[in-house]
């Protein structure tokens, strides 16, 4: 009873301090995210809640973390961009896509495949976290200077021809879409033109502005017209913001100092008057569910951003279960692994219907809930009941935190969430790559990659590259290594194993005996289909042992089947040896065996394949 007590206590304070850490990142995250603070605050409530209720990490407390905030940022920009610039129209598909993620990890973890997420390679990961970094915090020096593009009027004005245009042509397609031939009904063109007004050219052209002031590049394109109109209230804000946080971590870690920069300098700010940006209003009350998703679904309007909602999903997953491993090793304990994704997937679709953002696993927060005492589940759901209170009862408070300093709070999540383990290590790699008379770490290669598409172009993209390229090298250097385990050599000159040490010198000329060590498979099978050309004239019979070959995949298959057919026509008779039981089953489906190879030419063993030979070969020198 004492000990149950105690886990409570530690669960409630545990909780409780990880929920006050929480606060301030949420709002950023959602402010970051381009659907506002509430959304934020939504996700956190929820995905804290029921990710710990379903979960399989005991202390994991989850919500919206950067590497998921910047995937979400994309899929934001991109609906809003085809719904006319408007955050309203949008919203419906934007929460479907969210939803979508969350029930594809939950797929993830009913099909098992949890203990799977291990293998991403660590520089694709690496790569794509400093991007994350790279882009929170390039993206979030415009609102420390005070700098919002859409309202910069004469940098809006640039885009109205183009407005004027995209409007135009917005209003040709519905007409094509409608059966309408311009041509003929050019009347009915004239007439939908007429009502195109000035409020309504302004709002496409700001629309306009802001997509392409978006992201890393379209962030130092406006960088010059921000530094010429910088808002120097703005500024001292966010900038007293990040010396709060970095300075008050030397003072003291239990007060988390993200919370105590957003007090003392919100505080300040409104205490004083200034005339400050806020944020946007926080709606007071419960969170209302949004029907809209499916009363309002369009699948034309969600279908390109099917691939991203999974990226969502394994993203989500890759963060939570590498949080997990943390907590794992803080409270020596095992989580299960598609359990948690299971219950991140039902968070982040409960998250959805409510308006939230998408999170995961959220390595600090977690870290604080072990040090301040949580043991169960209880703690995570305690700190997402504790947001729900500061929802319902400070949403109008806190509706006053200046933009200004959320920002800066983003600025240090993008500099603290960068891999500099990783980028430290870029010089002691070992340089495995030839690209010309240059040598690179392919890891590096990799990791640079993901890196400056992540930050430049696309993230969902520069992950799928950064795989298929960690995957192409790693089956290059497994060919490799197979292929020098793998040597093709005659008797004489080959070291024979332990077993051949009695093999009849008179035959070595006549007996040509094949090793072969390890998989063969497409990355090897190039090596081997020189077999034939380099068996000795004197050859009679060839001799295949497979005892250490443990797979076979349908390249390698193949390759066999060509070789054997080769030395079939030569008259060379075939022997093998211990054939493992996959690679046996593999040529037992093509009718390798028993068409090319009998069973009487396969043995178990090489003293049992010996006595066939001295039998079966005569000396012809």
């Amino acid at each position: 009873m004492n000990k149950f007590f105690t886990h409570i206590r530690g669960d409630i304070f545990g909780g409780i301090t990880a929920g006050i850490v929480a606060l301030p990142l949420a709002l950023a995250f959602g402010v970051s995210s381009g659907l506002g603070p509430s959304a934020g605050l939504y996700g956190a409530i929820f995905i804290s809640f029921f990710a710990a209720l379903f979960g399989g990490t005991n202390t994991q407390i989850s919500g919206p973390t950067a590497p998921m905030t910047a995937v979400s940022m994309v899929v934001i920009a991109g609906i809003v961009a085809l719904n006319d610039g408007s955050l309203e129209k949008a919203l419906p598909g934007i929460l479907l896509v969210f939803l979508l993620g969350g029930l594809m990890q939950i797929g993830l973890g009913l099909m098992g495949l949890g203990k799977y997420i291990r293998y991403i390679p660590y520089p694709v990961v690496s790569g794509f976290m400093t991007a994350i970094g790279v882009i929170i915090l390039v993206t979030q020096i415009l609102p420390s200077l005070g700098y919002y593009p859409k309202e910069d009027a004469e940098y809006v004005e640039h885009y109205i021809p183009q407005a004027e245009e995209t409007i135009l042509g917005n209003i040709l397609k519905e007409e094509t879409g409608e059966g309408i031939l311009v041509l003929e009904n050019f009347e009915e063109t004239i007439d939908r033109a007429g009502e195109i007004t000035d409020a309504g050219i302004l709002n496409e052209a700001e629309t306009l502005a802001g997509k392409e002031a978006s992201g890393v590049i379209g962030a130092f394109k406006v960088m010059p017209r921000a530094v010429q109109n910088i808002n120097w209230l703005e500024l001292v804000l966010a900038l007293s913001t990040i010396m709060i946080i970095y300075g008050f971590k030397k003072i003291t870690t239990l007060i988390p100092s993200a919370l105590v920069a957003l007090v003392v300098v919100s505080g300040a700010a409104y205490g004083l008057g200034l005339q400050y940006r806020p944020i946007e209003e926080i709606p007071g009350g419960f969170p209302t569910p949004n029907i809209e998703i499916f009363t309002q679904f369009e699948l034309a309007s969600v279908t390109p951003y099917i691939f991203t909602a999974f990226t969502l999903a394994l993203l989500g997953a890759i963060d939570s279960l590498l949080t997990s491993v943390v907590a794992d090793n803080m409270t020596k304990t095992k989580h299960s692994p598609n359990k948690e994704l299971v219950g991140q997937g039902i968070g982040n679709s409960i998250a959805a219907f409510f308006g939230g953002i998408p999170g995961a696993g959220a390595t600090i927060r977690t870290v604080v809930n072990i040090n301040a005492g949580g043991k169960t589940r209880l703690s995570g759901m305690i700190a997402g009941v504790l947001l729900l209170v500061v929802l319902l009862a400070l949403g109008p408070v806190a509706s006053q935190i200046p933009a200004a300093v959320l920002a800066g709070i983003l600025v240090t999540v993008g500099i603290g969430v960068m891999d500099y383990k990783g980028l430290k290590a870029i010089p002691f790699l070992p340089r495995d790559l030839n690209i010309g008379p240059l040598k690179f770490s392919s890891e590096v290669v990799i990791m640079l990659v993901v890196l400056v598409l992540s930050s430049v172009w696309n993230l969902v993209y520069a992950v799928g590259i950064g795989l298929i390229i960690a995957s192409l090298m790693f089956m290059k250097k497994m060919g490799d290594l197979t292929a020098e385990q793998s040597d093709i050599k005659t008797l004489k000159k080959e070291k024979g194993w332990a077993d051949e040490k009695n093999f009849p010198e008179n035959l070595k000329e006549e007996v040509f005996i094949k090793h072969l060590k390890g998989p063969l498979f497409f990355g090897s099978t190039s090596e081997f289909q020189t077999l034939a050309n380099q068996i000795p004239r004197t050859a009679s019979t060839v001799i295949i042992r497979m005892g250490r070959m443990q797979y076979l995949d349908q390249s390698g298959l193949y390759t066999l089947e060509d070789v054997l057919l080769d030395l079939r026509k030569s008259d060379i008779t075939i022997l093998f040896v211990d054939v493992l039981k996959q690679p046996r089953y593999m040529m037992e489906r093509v009718q390798i065996i028993p068409n090319l190879i009998s069973e009487q030419h396969i043995f178990k063993d090489f003293a049992a394949c010996l006595e066939r030979i001295k039998k079966n070969v005569v000396d012809e020198n």
